[in-house]
């Protein structure tokens, strides 16, 4: 009886743990998705913030329209392309990333268009949006870091003995980090 007591005690025990885990282990994997859904929130943010830019943009410098049709055609991309995080591979985050840049890149430029107008640096709207659009990048810098580090929390969690264990049988996978773009350690060229 003392045996079967012990024995029962044991797999109580091993099914509390596995249940833990488990648990622990879902509750990572939610936070990934939460911290994407930030990621995307702030990208959303900036692609909804363009189409006013890009509108005051255009009433000062009219023949500027090969750089506010890159701005516009950036957008359009980085907005068709959405990932499901639970089945992104490193692969399709590095397109989204890309995406991502060529926007950013545009952005730049049309940035440094506001340079030749004095009156379009000087226009309230201009100066509003610009603040409004420098903020969001920053947040989508915050939102990245942030998403990295509950990726780095989430695989780790998977990797480590006992819990990958659980992970290999509840078919948990690692998930895919934000990587900097190739170049990005070099400033942009900007050119008129």
């Amino acid at each position: 009886m003392k045996k079967s007591f012990l024995i029962l005690a044991a797999i109580v025990a091993l099914l509390v743990w596995v249940v833990s885990a488990y648990n622990g282990i879902v509750t990572l994997e939610e936070t990934v998705s939460n911290k994407w859904s930030d990621v995307e929130t702030q990208y959303q943010r900036r692609t909804d913030l363009i189409p006013n830019l890009v509108a005051t943009v255009k009433g000062y410098a009219d023949h500027e329209k090969n750089t506010l049709n890159a701005v516009v055609e950036a957008r359009a991309q980085a907005t068709q392309m959405k990932i499901d995080i639970s089945n992104a591979t490193p692969e399709q985050l590095a397109q989204f990333q890309q995406i991502q840049g060529s926007l950013s890149s545009a952005l730049s430029r049309l940035m440094a268009v506001s340079e030749s107008y004095p009156e379009l640096k000087a226009n309230s709207q201009f100066l509003e949006l610009q603040a409004q659009l420098e903020g969001t990048e920053n947040r989508i810098t915050v939102a990245r870091r942030d998403f990295n580090a509950v990726v780095r929390d989430y695989n780790t969690s998977i990797r480590h003995l006992p819990r990958s264990l659980i992970a290999n049988i509840f078919g948990f996978q690692p998930r895919a980090y934000f990587e900097a773009e190739e170049g990005a350690q070099n400033a942009p060229n900007v050119e008129f």
